[in-house]
């Protein structure tokens, strides 16, 4: 006598909770395997679901990290305004250190949060490309007018382009975010000594930074 195998029954759950249970299985392939180990089934198989489970809540794989962008971005974005200044104004160079060293212990103490936007590699969806390019543009923007705001304060010189300096400022940022992630060798002690030296010097003293 023959035996049919079926396939796991999944659970129903509220649409608000199954949504979540399919984030948190891209959340952890994207961590584990990268962009490029993400797909439909991959999430299915994670999620402990079948395929149409996944599709009777996203219609395909772009929607679905749309969503997980939204979540990863909302996330990323409060850890950032909790530690730039509420007035978009530097007084020092201390301050920026300040703000970067802030930025750069959220990095290392929640890297679900900010490996999906930092770990840009092969695989990647075109959508994640341009979502995550235009949340750089937006800093990009802001970190301009507090540049422009803070020019005398830091030591800027007049004729500094702002904008170009925020340019650079980001993408120095992206690069120390990720080897704070992805090499060991590079520590959080060891990439915030490199941020400091990178300070101009006699621009106030340093201050310690609350944990």
């Amino acid at each position: 006598m023959s035996t049919v195998t079926r396939r796991p029954y999944a659970a129903r759950l509220p649409p608000k909770q199954r949504k979540a249970q399919l984030l948190d299985a891209a959340l952890t392939l994207i961590l584990r395997d990268g962009y490029g180990g993400v797909s439909i089934e991959a999430i299915a198989a994670e999620a402990g679901v079948t395929r149409p489970v996944v599709y009777g809540v996203y219609r395909g794989l772009g929607p679905l990290l749309s969503d997980l962008l939204d979540r990863q971005q909302a996330r990323a974005l409060a850890q950032l305004f909790e530690v730039l200044p509420e007035e978009l104004w530097l007084q020092d160079a201390a301050t920026v250190f300040d703000v970067v060293e802030r930025l750069g212990r959220r990095v290392v103490a929640d890297p679900a949060t900010w490996r999906p936007i930092l770990a840009a590699g092969p695989g990647m969806p075109v959508a994640v490309w341009e979502r995550i390019d235009a949340d750089k543009a937006r800093l990009r923007r802001q970190l301009t007018l507090i540049l422009e705001r803070s020019r005398a304060d830091l030591g800027l010189a007049p004729q500094l382009d702002a904008e170009a300096l925020a340019h650079a400022c980001v993408a120095l940022a992206e690069h120390f975010g990720r080897l704070l992630l992805e090499d060991e060798e590079f520590g959080s002690e060891r990439v915030m000594r490199a941020l400091r030296g990178l300070l101009p010097p006699g621009r106030g003293a340093m201050r310690p930074v609350p944990g």
